[in-house]
């Protein structure tokens, strides 16, 4: 029942993350505008979900976070601006394909930190994963783009040890507070670029829903599901957000996807579906 129940969470978490192509379709403002208002908006509601959880132990319970919350958060804005830096050295396919290896690279991380081994079903959905990315990135893979490939794989090793940190420290302590941090240290660091001053009001509700149904539900749910399944399954679970991505500018857009996006986020969901399905004795 924890599987199912931590298999939930992970997708509606990959499916709030898939939701930033929409917002950034949607709101006419420059990235680091975004990043500081996405992180402010994240941050006061998993902050105000903090204090009412634990309402007079929200203070100890941040403190109680230690070194590995803070790792995390840092951690966390590490890979957010390394995502972004990524996407201007390189092309998205680029990205995309490096960033679908997070399975594999979690497994290492994993296995280094807390001796976490993946069965072959979990590694086998992951190459199945990972071939559905290839397909999608198709012919859009372009040579000479070395700095920004080892930018995007510092980011998906970023995120590997974000979630590997997050499944350790989670099993003494909540790492709400931890999350939170991740908002409010991104805006910060995005304050000295983004335009703070008067947004109109629909271009700031967007935001308020940006922050809240993007990065902070995405965050919260990842938070509770790292804490039922494995560092890889989680992982895996996570790059649904890929194929789901174009599916919402499509229906929002009418941004019809090419074919090869269509036939690759398939196998992508093929691939975490059939993972899904094991039975549950086989899902130590």
């Amino acid at each position: 029942m924890q599987r199912w129940v931590g298999t939930a969470l992970m997708a509606g978490s990959a499916v709030a993350y898939s939701l930033a192509g929409y917002f950034t379709r949607l709101i006419p403002l420059d990235v680091m505008t975004l990043l500081f208002w996405r992180g402010v908006f994240g941050g006061i509601m998993i902050a105000a979900l903090v204090l009412i959880q634990y309402r007079g132990q929200a203070w100890a319970r941040t403190r109680a976070i230690g070194w590995q919350g803070l790792a995390v958060a840092a951690m966390g804005v590490i890979s957010s601006y390394l995502y972004l830096a990524a996407f201007r050295h390189t092309s998205v396919a680029d990205v995309a394909i490096i960033y679908a290896t997070l399975p594999f690279v979690t497994a290492g991380v994993a296995w280094l930190v807390l001796r976490e081994r993946e069965g072959w079903r979990v590694i086998a959905s992951s190459l199945i994963a990972l071939l559905g990315v290839a397909i999608m990135a198709g012919g859009a893979i372009r040579a000479g783009h070395l700095a920004g490939d080892l930018l995007a794989f510092a980011m998906t090793l970023s995120f590997a040890i974000t979630m590997v940190l997050m499944k350790r420290a989670g099993r003494q302590v909540s790492m709400l507070p931890a999350v939170a941090l991740v908002c409010i240290l991104t805006a910060v660091a995005a304050a000295p670029f983004a335009r703070i001053g008067p947004i109109a009001t629909l271009p700031l509700l967007h935001l308020a829903l940006f922050g809240t149904c993007q990065l902070g539900l995405g965050l919260v749910l990842l938070t509770f599901g790292m804490r039922r399944v494995g560092a890889t399954e989680a992982a895996l679970i996570g790059l649904l957000d890929t194929p789901l991505a174009p599916l919402w500018v499509w229906l929002a857009f009418s941004e019809v996807p090419p074919l090869l996006t269509l036939v690759g986020g398939g196998i992508v969901m093929a691939g975490v579906l059939w993972n899904v399905a094991r039975p549950a004795e086989a899902a130590g």
